[in-house]
């Protein structure tokens, strides 16, 4: 990525991470080194199909990381649905994206749920 700045590249469901404690710290040190690339974005998808059970309290340190790795202008929703419905269904889905950014502003909370997205995709006027 970094050898290809002109290239914008997402990061799909967060990079798949294992939701646990252990496996935090590992998935976190690779967040970190994509990060350095201002050509990268994750996506903030896929993560309550990682966890068995899945809880906002699971998947916090996850949203947490990228948050502050990222920020919401490289971070952007998306529900995996249908694959989401193995585990919750798409209003659950929202509901904890919601729960996991409400610390932001609503203006970065509006990037999170679609600003981000429209930017990164080059769908903005």
């Amino acid at each position: 990525m970094a050898a290809l700045p002109e290239v914008r590249f997402v990061l799909d469901h967060a990079g798949n991470p294992e939701i646990h404690p252990d496996a935090h710290g590992p998935w976190a040190a690779l967040i970190s080194d994509l990060a350095t690339c201002p050509n990268v974005a994750v996506k903030l998808s896929g993560l309550v199909t990682r966890a068995d059970p899945w809880s906002a309290a699971a998947l916090h340190p996850y949203a947490d990381t990228l948050l502050d790795r990222l920020g919401p202008n490289r971070l952007m929703f998306g529900s995996d649905w249908p694959v989401c419905l193995l585990a919750a269904d798409y209003g659950e889905v929202v509901a904890v994206a919601d729960e996991l950014i409400e610390s932001l502003s609503p203006q970065e909370q509006a990037a999170v749920f679609g600003e981000t997205a429209a930017e990164w995709y080059g769908i903005l006027a």
